[in-house]
């Protein structure tokens, strides 16, 4: 076939072929159809990939903001913790303070000054400890010590700018008390064993009239050489009659918290000054 007759052929067949595809979808859907199945399948994962990507850039974003705000909250509740300790403490020194001063106008006969404890002996109880406060003060020794509504013991040690406290409580104290309601005389002994039940003992009360009962007041009698009178010592709690049948003994409760204390008033006038001015008085 000449060239020109082929050529001619051809150029009608692309013209059929052009109208054919610009007029019809006939080559289009086999197309479309492995578009469906390969590049439609493949648009749907990216796009998952995408939104599960961009979920998660957001999560990060909230976790991020989320773990700021948990380091901003922790550091407002330690500073409202520390806040609240320190008025907690404000609180307990007010209320201390405020039961020395009913303490210090309970006896505002006596002159007194305050003091803060800086040391104690070991274990729960305070049976011998030590104060900021000494001879540079006025303080001596065998002046005597209160504190929580009563006596604490007295001073038995003193330097420059400390002073060391007895306590009642302590194995090797005896004090000489009297009960307020008949004034009947008793030794009020330290025993740090009891204090484990909030207890020491007291002995040789003379309870001729059997009226002497569990709760009466125990105060310092007038006949101590150590210890000015009328300072209240406890409460009784027991009573028994002993074997000689004519004295009685048993348990007494401090007035005095001595697991917890942490200021006292000491009283500078001792039991011999005011003595002396009794007498110089009569």
């Amino acid at each position: 076939m000449p060239s020109k007759y082929l050529l001619l052929i051809l150029t009608i067949l692309c013209t059929l072929l052009m109208l054919v595809t610009f007029g019809t979808d006939v080559f289009n859907r086999p197309f479309n159809a492995a578009v469906g199945y390969v590049v439609v399948p493949f648009q749907q994962g990216v796009g998952k990939l995408g939104e599960w990507l961009s979920n998660r850039s957001e999560e990060l974003v909230q976790i991020r903001s989320l773990l700021e705000e948990n380091t901003r909250l922790k550091e407002e509740i330690a500073s409202l913790t520390e806040e609240n300790t320190l008025l907690q403490q404000d609180k307990y020194e007010l209320n201390q303070l405020r039961s020395l001063m009913e303490l210090d106008e309970q006896y505002g006969s006596y002159h007194k000054v305050g003091a803060r404890i800086i040391g104690r002996d070991a274990g729960n109880w305070y049976s011998s400890f030590t104060i900021d406060k000494g001879a540079d003060d006025g303080l001596a020794v065998d002046m005597n010590v209160i504190a929580g509504g009563g006596l604490v013991g007295r001073i038995t040690a003193v330097a420059p700018n400390w002073a060391r406290v007895t306590s009642i409580i302590a194995d090797d104290s005896n004090v000489s008390g009297m009960t307020l309601s008949t004034e009947d005389n008793l030794i009020v002994s330290g025993n740090l064993q009891l204090m484990a039940e909030n207890c020491i003992t007291f002995s040789q009360l003379v309870d001729s009239q059997n009226t002497v009962v569990a709760g009466d007041k125990i105060v310092t009698s007038n006949i101590s050489d150590k210890f000015l009178p009328n300072i209240l010592i406890g409460y009784i709690n027991s009573i028994e009659r002993d074997a000689n049948n004519l004295t009685k003994s048993g348990l007494l409760t401090p007035a005095v918290d001595f697991e917890h204390l942490r200021e006292v008033l000491v009283i500078t006038d001792t039991k011999q000054t005011v003595d002396e001015a009794d007498l110089l008085e009569d």
